[in-house]
């Protein structure tokens, strides 16, 4: 039986967790400053809480699968824990995969950290495309590495529930990063554009936003139809997508990467709406009501 980690037990991190559960792997979780809310998520998909010195020395992989901007300092924290490590003796070396929405070139100073790990470390660069694993549904966890056997190792993890796609041929570290900072910027991309828009459009009037949804229905309707796809689920996340977008944005770098930034700022916007006045959510959960109801009378 596979012994894995996951941290953390946030939304993404606990299904993925639940879903090795699943397939017959024993998945570890580490708890610390979390929340009872988390605490409760992770016991109820059957992960368990250990120090992230035990699970140094007792897991296979660490699934390192949080917010962007702690993908550093976690890897910098569990290398300096696992120093303490006594891994089971003729085990294989532990495979720390890096899942998180972060820049290439973060992605690569992450691995420096571990090139030069003691006790050995391997180490994966992965994106995840997609919402947390939920019933025959799976996101895929696109991998990278410069150690094409320890890739391929991963790769049959596959056995366990996970949906695994390897890059191999003339990719390393940094490319399945690459890959998720270009997904990424398409998808959250264009919903940045159309807040930006209905925001824009509402604070010049009402009616400016009510002639831009009408206007959608007759020559862009398949604009409204993402709209109200998109924009909803976008609004509990926001403040997660902040560091996501500053990611993109040194990736694609130059003038072009500023445009990110603009977006980091929108969603920054939209996060400081949410715990304040919430005049922006309304405005935007007005406009996706109105949307429905455009495309419904068509």
């Amino acid at each position: 039986m596979a012994t894995i980690a996951v941290i953390a037990a946030g939304a993404m991190g606990s299904a993925v967790g639940r879903r090795l559960v699943q397939g017959g792997c024993t998945v570890l979780t580490n708890l610390d400053g979390r929340s009872e809310a988390t605490r409760k998520r992770a016991a109820e998909c059957g992960m368990e809480e250990k120090s992230l010195s035990e699970i140094a020395n007792r897991a296979s992989y660490v699934l390192s699968i949080l917010p962007p901007s702690n993908a550093f300092s976690f890897a910098e924290k569990f290398l300096q824990e696992s120093k303490s490590a006594e891994r089971i003796p003729n085990a294989e070396p532990l495979v720390f995969v890096d899942c998180n929405a972060v820049s290439p070139a973060t992605i690569k100073r992450i691995s420096t950290l571990f090139s030069q790990s003691s006790p050995a470390i391997g180490f994966i660069d992965s994106g995840i495309i997609g919402g947390p694993p939920q019933d025959a549904y799976n996101p895929t966890f696109y991998a990278s590495a410069d150690d094409k056997d320890i890739l391929l190792k991963f790769g049959k993890l596959s056995k366990f529930g996970l949906k695994i796609s390897l890059l191999e041929e003339g990719a390393g570290i940094g490319d399945a990063s690459a890959l998720k900072m270009s997904y990424a910027g398409m998808t959250k991309g264009t919903t940045a554009l159309f807040t930006t828009m209905i925001l824009a459009a509402h604070a010049s009037s009402p009616a400016t936003a009510e002639a831009l949804l009408h206007e959608l229905g007759d020559s862009q309707p398949e604009f409204l139809r993402r709209i109200t796809r998109t924009i909803p689920p976008m609004l509990p996340k926001a403040y997660r997508w902040v560091g996501e977008m500053e990611e993109i944005g040194s990736f694609v770098g130059g003038g072009e990467g500023a445009i990110y930034e603009g977006i980091a700022t929108l969603y920054q916007r939209v996060e400081q709406s949410l715990s304040s006045d919430q005049k922006d959510v309304e405005v935007l959960k007005k406009f996706v009501e109105e949307a429905k109801k455009e495309m419904k009378d068509r």
